[in-house]
């Protein structure tokens, strides 16, 4: 099959996937928030981990330099620790919107219209990337799994669980692609009221802007007084 068939054949894909989402969308919300539970649940608890390689960091610190001697293994864990929490609370991030987007433009336009570009770079971007890295990991880990792959560090960490961690990172990220592409019809639909794109915790980067903008302000209307102050003086 040639490169243009099977171009046409994953565009086909996804249109037959945003029919059935848009027409049983009513029905998908349950998935969805049941998705959005469940990368909250795991991006909470795996966050955690983002503690360990810093103790973990710190104690060979302190271990390399006060003894001099160190552990490929302790080194190559606070590797792996690190690796998880940015592999595996990716997906609660998103759902949390407090991911990094460029939004000049786009914070300019209706809700409404956001979610249309929201859905239109789940459908034709994000889902079929996850895919892809699903795809391409899943041999990726196996043939690391079926030879029992060590590092080729004295002393370091098997290989295959990092792996593993690829490949799941991937396919709970595809999950909430799709929960997404659920959430963003619901929207365009007017099922759901449309603050998706408002994040949960945190103030957007507009409102960050416009607090440092203040900020500035009063600090230079402060200065401008204390040197008022001291020439009356």
């Amino acid at each position: 099959m040639s490169n243009i068939q099977l171009l046409l054949l994953g565009l086909a894909g996804f249109a037959v996937l945003s029919i059935i989402v848009w027409v049983m969308v009513r029905p998908l919300l349950p998935v969805s928030r049941a998705i959005d539970g469940l990368n909250t649940f795991i991006g909470k608890w795996v966050a955690w981990a983002l503690l360990a390689a810093v103790l973990i960091s710190t104690a060979n610190a302190i271990v390399r330099k006060t003894f001099d001697t160190s552990s490929n293994s302790w080194l190559e864990l606070q590797w792996i620790l690190f690796g998880l929490v940015f592999l595996l609370c990716s997906p609660w991030t998103f759902i949390q919107n407090e991911h990094i987007r460029i939004d000049i433009v786009s914070s300019l336009l209706p809700k409404r219209v956001k979610s249309g570009i929201e859905y239109i770079g789940h459908l034709l971007f994000l889902i079929p990337t996850a895919l892809i890295m699903v795809y391409t990991s899943w041999p990726f880990f196996m043939r690391s799994l079926l030879q029992n792959e060590q590092s080729s560090n004295a002393g370091g960490l098997p290989v295959y669980p990092s792996k593993f961690i690829v490949l799941l990172g991937f396919v709970l990220l595809l999950l909430q692609g799709f929960s997404e592409l659920i959430k963003r019809t619901a929207v365009i639909r007017g099922l759901t009221p449309d603050t998706l794109l408002d994040g949960h915790h945190g103030a957007s980067a507009e409102q960050e802007a416009e607090r440092l903008k203040q900020a500035i302000a009063e600090e230079a209307e402060k200065h401008a007084a204390s040197i008022a102050s001291a020439a009356k003086k």
